[in-house]
């Protein structure tokens, strides 16, 4: 799939519009229905609900099943953050990472990661210039708003590492000159946990930078069926071309800016806290989750809580996104390991022990 650079046909984002107060007395004039049932949302995310499921339907036009893997991707999407989506081959991983790419009107590349690539290759090279007697910053594929890094544990440390301050800071500096990266910049990664063979364990600063590591698991029977009949009907080979682009760099910072503004209780960060920071006291955990997993729960629950139509964030949206957060970002003790246990397995004890904020 090549950078794209079309517009996309809905209409662009229109301000949200101011909700109604329900402080108005009954006798001055009838209550809203919201008023009535006692919530009255402070922002509109008609715009953001409506978009959010344009998306889904153009990616549903060739992915079967997957709802809950696309709401995260979509949340992640909202909150600036990138993704890495682990899962055996087969199950549609880069599919799905190039198809919510072409539903973004922004400049897409792909990098295919392989043991010999170097960090030139990611970034860019400088390149001499006879007829200026200078050299030219030449930019790598890694320039480009929505990035689909595939099979990102066959590089070698050194090419993993080249992308610790793209993927942070949003720049690259090559040669003592900085680039900033345009808006929205966002890495969409892909793993398989099966193979190991001519693959490079990720460096932990490296998956830390990840917002969300998503596991991408077998469709379901009823779902395989349905693959299964629309292969048979010769609908299997559906194009790319067919997903049409929904949100523009320009409508997505309207949204993003939307999510922003979502309300959070103190009690919810309170409960952020303590659910990160019991992952630096159990017993079971050699490393604990630093204040960035923090951030990104908070900022997730954020996303998550606009798609779902509310203005304010719940301790479910924070248990929702708690596997997705912390998964990558702890290790198991060697005794744990050998036991038999899982990073989701004391992910969900420690959401099970601590007190849930009313």
């Amino acid at each position: 799939m090549e950078p794209t650079d079309f517009t996309p046909e809905s209409a662009p984002l229109t301000p949200p519009t101011p909700a109604v107060g329900n402080d108005t007395p009954a006798a001055e004039s009838a209550p809203a229905p919201e008023a009535a049932a006692g919530f009255a949302p402070r922002t509109d995310f008609a715009q953001l609900a409506a978009r959010a499921e344009a998306v889904r339907a153009e990616i549903g036009k060739i992915i079967v099943g997957q709802t809950d893997l696309l709401e995260l991707l979509l949340t992640a999407v909202l909150a600036d953050g990138h993704v890495l989506l682990e899962g055996v081959p087969g199950v549609a991983k880069t599919l799905m990472a190039k198809l919510l790419a072409r539903t973004l009107a922004v400049p897409f590349s792909r990098i295919q990661f392989t043991p010999d690539l170097m960090p030139a290759d990611v970034l860019g090279t400088s390149i001499f210039r006879q007829n200026t007697g200078e050299f030219e910053f030449r930019r790598g594929p890694i320039f480009a708003s929505v990035v689909l890094i595939d099979e990102i544990n066959r590089a070698p440390a050194k090419t993993q590492s080249a992308l610790f301050e793209v993927m942070e800071e949003r720049t690259v500096t090559q040669d003592g000159t900085t680039y900033a990266m345009q808006e929205p910049f966002l890495v969409l990664a892909t793993q398989n946990p099966v193979e190991q063979e001519g693959t490079y364990r990720l460096p932990e600063a490296q998956l830390d930078r990840f917002l969300f590591k998503l596991r991408v698991g077998y469709p379901t029977l009823a779902e395989e069926v349905q693959i299964l009949q629309g292969h048979h009907a010769g609908f299997g080979g559906a194009s790319l071309e067919s997903v049409q682009p929904i949100l523009s760099a320009a409508d997505l910072g309207a949204l993003r800016a939307q999510v922003r503004q979502q309300r959070v209780e103190p009690n919810i960060l309170e409960y952020i806290a303590k659910l990160v920071g019991q992952t630096r006291a159990h017993k079971a955990l050699y490393l604990g989750a630093s204040p960035r997993a923090s951030l990104a729960l908070l900022n997730g629950a954020k996303a998550l809580a606009a798609l779902r139509g509310r203005d304010f964030v719940t301790p479910e949206d924070v248990q929702f996104l708690a596997p997705s957060v912390l998964r990558h970002r702890i290790l198991l003790t060697p005794e744990r390991e050998m036991e038999g246990g899982t990073p989701d397995e004391v992910v969900q004890q420690i959401v099970q022990s601590i007190e849930v904020p009313r």
